[in-house]
């Protein structure tokens, strides 16, 4: 099964998925609050990857991104980007710390509501 993001080896929103299990949600809405966590992420690693490129790199990383081959980005990314997959773990991580404390405080608001 092909990974739907090239850094999908190395995050784990499997910790998102459990507290959101903590809230008095439908099914449908902890799908829709995992799939804008994994969209969240998205973003913010493909905005630290850019910030560490230069101009004509963004443009190759980019177009290598819509030719979805992991292994080839990889690659690129590796000579370009000085510990590249550190960087990729500690922005998801930061992320992660983020939704939890979301979690946590939708989870406080709902028990302080009856």
């Amino acid at each position: 099964m092909k990974q739907r993001y090239f850094f999908s080896h190395l995050v784990d929103i499997q910790s998102v998925h459990l507290k959101l299990q903590e809230l008095d949600l439908t099914d449908e809405e902890k799908t829709e609050l995992v799939n804008l966590a994994h969209d969240r992420l998205h973003y913010v690693i493909i905005n630290a990857v850019l910030s560490e490129l230069s101009e004509e790199d963004k443009k190759i990383f980019l177009r290598q991104m819509t030719m979805n081959d992991h292994a080839s980005l990889w690659r690129f990314l590796n000579k370009k980007v000085d510990k590249v997959e550190q960087k990729i773990k500690q922005v998801a991580q930061d992320v992660i710390d983020e939704l939890h404390v979301d979690i946590e405080e939708s989870k406080n608001k709902s028990k302080n509501k009856y």
